[in-house]
């Protein structure tokens, strides 16, 4: 009776132990395949670390929580970077986006050399900008529009360039002193909008000009919306924008091919129209398209007024909170004035000689990074970082990470510009990119931010009022939520 009671028992038992001698067992072969296999394993490139989010949508809502922050958009790839390190996956927008921060991969893929990527913005930003805009276009088209383009920003164009922007500045300079407070942003948006509507296509004043600056404000505050096409939208807003831009650039293309300029008064759009309406040319490859013409046209507007008018505004805030720096610029420009007093405007080759106002400006774009990241599109599948891109992924080059490295820069978050006085190591630096789609107008947003420099510091001396560094919500590029408010007095020259 005994022996009945416990069979049940032992039997249980015998069971128990050799389930868990078959667990041992399996975990022991598992442990041996793994040792095995490690060797091939490591061998093969593994996906970046990341997370793709929720399906369909991706991480986009944190994306778009970050663009409504204070903080700005880029803190979603600085929060990300932080937890993943200098490679890392995410998904936005539904397609997959790998940012990477290292000189190594900014040479590899800026160069591109093995033509294993394009340039690609998302969806909202290459539909504002337009498909054939130098923002967007392959590889191929790319040369082909910047081939036709980079003419136009030759060293007789910059010249010319300088001294009307010269000329703008110092009109509206002069009203300063009579403001009270000066937001600095709001001024230098005013001023780099004027000097390219004039430099593009000869718009001076008058309400065209009013209605198109109205315009390119909403398409810069579209191009990090969602891509909704519902009327009440930011999106919708940017699209209808362009698309009364695009009628205006095509009633003056109409009007010029009527009555056309005079020789002396030709500007960017009568430079491209004259060579794509010329039936004699034999280098048809070179012509562009209206539509090709009306897309960098809305984007020169937008690059050249935009970013220029941030960095300028982030350059009043640094030079304000930084007495010493602006105590050794005040020499430098003062020197340049005694030279100048006798002309008009300052030239080209004034601005050659101002070594430490180029400092500055290379540093207040450093230390701003104005354009946090630069996208490329993989053609096909590579290896970057260790790690394996798949082709079709948009790869991103973390510019303001690597600008911020304090491997690359000592105190990397301090303004100085005598960090320049030595070279920096390639790739350290990509405020303008690197390679073959380098920014166009480098040359022409370093000339604005020295001559606004030099009329600044030799006509007033200003108090930064508040020293927030809150970026602006919605902007692609990083602005200053305050818009960098100053108090002004002019300088007694005598």
């Amino acid at each position: 009776m005994l022996n009945s009671l416990l069979w049940p028992h032992a039997n249980t038992c015998l069971c128990f132990y050799a389930a868990v001698v078959l667990c041992v067992l399996v975990f022991l072969i598992g442990q041996l395949v793994k040792m095995l296999l490690s060797p091939y394993q490591e061998s093969m490139p593994q996906i970046p670390p990341g997370s793709q989010g929720l399906p369909l949508i991706g991480e986009t809502l944190q994306f778009m929580a970050a663009i409504n922050s204070a903080k700005g958009f880029y803190d979603f790839v600085r929060i990300r970077s932080l937890r993943y390190g200098n490679c890392f996956k995410t998904s936005i927008f539904g397609q997959t986006h790998v940012f990477v921060s290292s000189t190594e991969s900014a040479k590899a893929i800026l160069n591109n050399d093995s033509g294993k990527f394009t340039k690609r913005y998302i969806k909202s930003i290459a539909e504002l900008v337009g498909d054939q805009s130098l923002l967007c276009a392959s590889h191929q088209h790319h040369k082909l529009i910047r081939s036709r383009l980079i003419n136009l920003f030759s060293t007789t164009s910059l010249s010319l360039f300088i001294q009307q922007f010269d000329k703008l500045l110092v009109k509206s300079l002069h009203t300063w002193e009579n403001e009270g407070t000066i937001i600095v942003l709001d001024q230098a948006l005013k001023i780099t909008f004027k000097a390219m509507c004039k430099m593009l296509m000869s718009i001076e004043d008058g309400q065209e000009l009013v209605i198109l600056q109205q315009d390119i404000a909403h398409v810069c505050e579209a191009m990090l919306a969602f891509p909704l096409r519902f009327p009440w939208t930011r999106f919708y807003k940017g699209l209808k924008a362009r698309k009364r831009i695009m009628s205006t650039l095509e009633k003056i293309m109409a009007e010029r091919r009527r009555c056309s300029l005079p020789n002396n008064q030709q500007d960017f759009l009568q430079h491209l129209m004259i060579g794509n309406d010329d039936k004699s040319c034999s280098e048809q490859v070179s012509r562009l398209t209206d539509s090709e013409i009306k897309d960098n046209i809305l984007t020169m507007i937008i690059a050249g007024q935009d970013t220029t008018a941030s960095a300028i505004t982030w350059m009043v805030k640094f030079l304000g909170e930084n007495q010493n720096v602006l105590d050794r610029l005040y020499a430098e420009q003062f020197h340049i004035a005694d030279k100048t007093s006798k002309r008009p405007f300052v030239t080209l080759e004034d601005l050659n000689e101002m070594p430490y106002a180029s400092k500055v400006v290379k540093e207040s774009l450093r230390l701003a990074s104005i354009v946090p990241w630069f996208p490329r599109l993989s053609l096909d599948e590579c290896e970057i970082e260790g790690f394996k891109i798949m082709k079709g992924w948009n790869i991103n080059i973390d510019a303001k990470s690597i600008h911020l490295d304090p491997i690359l820069y000592e105190e990397p978050n301090t303004f100085n510009p005598s960090r320049f006085d030595d070279d920096s190591k390639p790739y350290s630096f990509v405020a303008f990119g690197m390679g073959g789609r380098t920014c166009l107008g480098m040359n022409m947003a370093r000339a604005m931010m020295l001559v606004f420099l030099h009329r600044l510091v030799t006509t007033y001396k200003w108090k930064v009022i508040d020293s927030d560094s809150s970026i602006e919500k919605w902007a692609l590029f990083s602005r200053l939520r305050t818009g960098c408010p100053i108090h002004v007095s002019r300088i007694n020259t005598n």
